[in-house]
């Protein structure tokens, strides 16, 4: 393990006395249960009796064959062989491969796209009411020839659904019916509280004005009899947002029942997917924003499509900004128009979100960290050396890295820009529905690019590097909030103390460094931040500008291996704001950096003889993001 209190290390220790660990003023009470530790509002608490001691791993965004675009590009799996594969059984792929997950997921839901559930197969089969369409008929030929025949027929999918021009058929409800049915079939079949927990789940996928992603993963609490009470919504209803918080209330008042919406990762919403107005273009509101936040709890910093933590242009003193980029274009490939970036990443609409508040009374960006594949096949891989691909077109073979994962008429997004990610940790009392759920409404979660990484992050007053010596989660729960939770600033100004802790993966790469994002607004209403490096391996020292070295590189080109002769198999750390202005609202989360490891294209360069080209990365940093803690003064 080791230690660090951020004192600025070596470069400010002329000026440590100024960032002591001893405060004084108003400390909190202990909390004497989980709910109250953990903040909770909305009428949901973890249980009273503990609280979480265990973080379990899942995926909340995979799709099956019984989703359009993928059964239009091939896969043949449905909900049934997704659980099987998350359960670590061997299942056949869809190009007819025996793949295996290493290590099985605590939870897992299939979250297929509402629109066109269960037309794919009719299609597929010939349905004569369908063939009678010239559209359908020319699909179903397609899915018959060669891949590429069925990749384009995909693409054109995807683009008649962005501009409302799906034939009718397609968006009957009639086909629905049987397939939901059968997706909540799957869910209870697999479900066994405490071993392996499964949620009934679907997308809700617009793709406003041309391809513009809006996307979200609807989740239940509930079982099979809520549930079952009505169809999903789909995009063929409504392609507002905001429609669907309201049928999101509808269905809770009409069943008792919960849901959440996961907002899908916003870097090809062109935009849109933090812009500050509402979908039809008219201010935002209080109940607007309520209502967000309200249903909106997580979201998806990073799948198979990239990332949306941040850009390089909007955080250009980040060194570790440039990563996974999908940056230009939506989902058709419409290229982006200057401005749209600040308005599609996790990091700056934290900020955004505080302004909004002492505008509309309730923050409508207050999201917690949520990581998902995204995954077309049926099978959510994360294993950079046992990557599936997001596509069956895109399962392993030599050639994959330069197949055309998404086209569009000015650009294309190869298959080597896929991303082998990610994955949610949430800490929760036990690994059942309930539990997880409510771990997720209350934000106490954390995401990956795909490791097994653990972290704790907690927000109080009067931490010190003791409190590292003992149970760090139980000093964490008794005097401060966890991740996703709330500060209220001290009557004598004290600045807030933080607590991280991060664990390797037991079956991955040591830790390089953790650090702390910090956002606010000042009083002109501009957004800034400042990353901190907390504790890091090995015995570097910042240099004259504050910069940490790297820490080293151990990846071997010609065999696809590292050695974790480097990084720390742990780091814990406390951390008081130096910058710290007690009327200025804040929001703090912390990021983990592993040290670097082989990408699954060198993977495949190695094990498959690819031959990619030299603007295909070989070698990557996997990372963790915690939910923020937010400071109110």
């Amino acid at each position: 393990m080791i230690k660090s209190t951020w004192l600025f290390n070596t470069l400010l220790c002329s000026a440590a006395g100024l960032f002591l660990l001893a405060c004084g003023g108003d400390k909190p009470a202990p909390a004497s249960t989980a709910a109250e530790a953990t903040g909770t509002d909305g009428g949901t608490t973890a249980a009273a009796t503990a609280y979480p001691t265990e973080a379990w791993f899942g995926d909340t965004h995979v799709h099956t064959g019984w989703s359009a675009d993928a059964g239009m590009d091939g896969a043949i799996t449905g909900p049934e062989d997704a659980y099987r594969y998350a359960l670590g059984e061997t299942v056949k792929s869809n190009t007819g491969q025996d793949v295996k997950l290493s290590r099985a997921y605590d939870w897992f839901m299939v979250t297929d796209h509402s629109d066109g559930m269960g037309t794919i197969s009719e299609i597929l089969g010939g349905n004569p009411e369908m063939m009678a369409d010239p559209v359908l008929a020319r699909w179903s030929k397609a899915l018959q020839g060669t891949e590429e025949e069925a990749a384009a027929a995909k693409s054109e999918l995807v683009v008649m659904q962005s501009e409302e021009r799906l034939p009718p058929l397609v968006m009957d409800p009639k086909w629905m019916a049987n397939a939901w049915a059968a997706t909540i079939d799957a869910a209870e079949k697999f479900n066994r509280p405490g071993e392996f927990t499964t949620f009934i789940a679907y997308e809700w996928t617009v793709n406003a004005n041309g391809g513009n992603n809006l996307h979200r993963n609807v989740i239940y609490r509930d079982g099979a009899e809520q549930a079952r009470t009505r169809l999903p919504l789909t995009t063929f209803e409504t392609q507002d947002p905001e429609k669907l918080w309201e049928w999101m209330a509808s269905y809770e008042a009409e069943t008792g029942g919960r849901l959440l919406a996961i907002p899908h990762n916003g870097n090809m919403s062109n935009g849109r997917m933090f812009e500050e107005q509402r979908f039809d273009g008219s201010p935002m509101t209080a109940a607007w924003a309520e209502q967000r936040n309200r249903y909106e709890r997580l979201y998806e910093v990073t799948q198979i499509k990239g990332q949306s933590e941040t850009h390089p242009a909007l955080s250009p003193n980040d060194e570790f900004a440039s990563w996974d980029l999908w940056d230009r274009g939506n989902l058709i490939l419409n290229p982006k128009k200057e401005g749209d970036w600040k308005h599609e990443y996790w990091r700056q609409s934290l900020t955004s979100g505080m302004r909004l508040e002492d505008e509309l009374g309730t923050n409508p960006f207050k999201y917690g960290a949520n990581a998902g594949t995204d995954t077309h096949t049926g099978f959510s891989s994360t294993d950079e050396d046992a990557f599936l691909g997001k596509f069956k077109t895109l399962e392993p073979r030599p050639g994959r890295w330069d197949f055309p994962l998404l086209q569009g008429p000015t650009d294309t997004y190869w298959g080597w820009e896929s991303a082998a990610s990610g994955v949610t940790g949430v800490w929760a009392t036990e690994n059942t529905r309930e539990a997880l759920w409510d771990a997720m409404h209350r934000r106490e979660t954390f995401a990956t690019t795909g490791s097994r990484m653990k972290l704790r992050f907690f927000g109080g007053f009067d931490f010190s590097e003791d409190d590292l010596d003992g149970d760090l989660a139980a000093a964490g729960y008794a005097r401060g909030v966890p991740m996703g939770g709330d500060l209220q600033g001290q009557s004598d100004g004290s600045a807030p103390t933080f607590i991280v802790s991060a664990q390797k993966d037991p079956e991955g790469a040591h830790l390089d460094r953790v650090q702390i994002i910090k956002g606010w607004v000042d009083s002109d209403g501009s957004a800034h931040e400042k990353i901190y490096d907390v504790s890091w391996s090995g015995g570097r020292q910042p240099d004259a500008s504050g910069k940490l070295p790297a820490v080293g590189n151990t990846v071997d080109l010609a065999t696809a291996t590292y050695e974790n002769s480097i990084g720390a198999a742990e780091l814990v750390g406390v951390f008081r704001d130096p910058d710290f202005d007690p009327d200025v609202k804040s929001v703090y989360y912390m990021r983990v950096l592993e040290i670097p490891t082989p990408r699954w294209t060198l993977y495949d360069k190695v094990h498959l003889g690819a031959a990619p080209g030299d603007e295909v990365p070989l070698i990557h940093q996997e990372r963790g993001f915690s939910s923020p803690i937010w400071f109110s003064p």
